[in-house]
């Protein structure tokens, strides 16, 4: 079962509450929270925002087409991706944005692929204002979550701040268009997958479709509505807790219905060393990620 929880009783460190969150990133590794500093009017907003772009003409579409990069920013057209490796490309198509270096950052330097330079499109400087601006909320909220999970886990609620100076955040649009006639069952708008990460923030407009797997290898639904977030961690956090978080695998197959959904990954720093607490390992956060994306997105698995 998938938890409610409310993100300002989180806050406030409530007990009972910090039990039902420490279950819930053990057991069932997805949580659903509301009562964020993000309302249903800031969802509905950027996710009509993303609806507007992705509507456009292809090739208006293709003047930020990831495709020419040598990273994840801007569109992916469908088929840029292919999450499970035994299934097909996925149908959906996304929109990337991440974390920007200031102009003057010594990082720069090192041509770091996990800070690359977002695209915008020139012709829709409302867009970019909107999405930059949920961004910075989401942000926030994800950090503010961290240290609700810190303290469930039995770690110093501060734990996870020092990793997130410059984080290797992605923000996305996911567009999954209705299930196409042709689809076999290989066929997913995103196969499955365990997300990368540290903290998965999801906002959706309330159409079904996410499944998250259970421990018993079932797909189960996992739905909100716009202005409650649905909450799962990646494989970074279940490697940095030791497996005191659980990293859980799911997909969505696609429906009769269209569905936009707006993940934020919120992911450390590239130099952060996620390796178990006090294992004397060191797994670097940027280098897990940019192996991760290099499995994944089909321009980059080309290069």
């Amino acid at each position: 079962m998938v938890p409610r929880l409310d993100a300002q009783k989180i806050d406030a460190r409530d007990p009972v509450t910090m039990e039902r969150l420490r279950q819930g990133v053990e057991d069932a590794g997805f949580l659903t929270v509301e009562n964020t500093e993000l309302s249903e009017a800031d969802v509905r907003v950027v996710i009509e925002s993303y609806r507007r772009f992705f509507r456009q003409p292809e090739d208006r579409k293709r003047a930020v087409d990831m495709a020419r990069t040598g990273s994840n920013r801007g569109w992916g057209a469908p088929g840029s991706e292919q999450v499970d490796p035994e299934a097909n490309p996925d149908y959906k198509q996304v929109f990337d944005c991440g974390f920007e270096l200031a102009s003057d950052d010594p990082l720069r330097s090192e041509n770091l692929s996990v800070y690359a330079e977002n695209q915008w499109p020139a012709d829709m400087p409302a867009f970019r204002a909107t999405i930059q601006e949920y961004y910075s909320k989401a942000s926030r909220v994800s950090l503010k979550l961290l240290r609700g999970i810190a303290a469930a886990i039995g770690q110093p609620e501060d734990y996870f701040d020092a990793a997130f100076s410059r984080p290797m955040a992605l923000l996305r649009g996911n567009f999954y268009p209705e299930r196409p006639s042709w689809a076999t069952d290989r066929d997913f708008g995103i196969g499955a997958h365990t997300d990368y990460g540290c903290l998965t923030l999801l906002a959706t407009d309330g159409v079904p479709g996410l499944e998250a797997e259970s421990r018993g290898g079932a797909w189960v639904p996992v739905e909100a509505e716009p202005g409650v977030f649905i909450i799962n961690f990646g494989e970074m956090l279940e490697m940095w807790t030791a497996g005191a978080v659980r990293a859980t695998p799911h997909r969505v197959k696609g429906s009769v219905q269209e569905r936009i959904s707006v993940p934020m990954f919120f992911n450390p720093n590239h130099d952060t060393n996620v390796a178990p607490i006090g294992s004397g390992q060191v797994i670097r956060a940027g280098d897990h990620l940019k192996k991760r994306f290099e499995e994944t997105y089909v321009h980059l698995k080309a290069g």
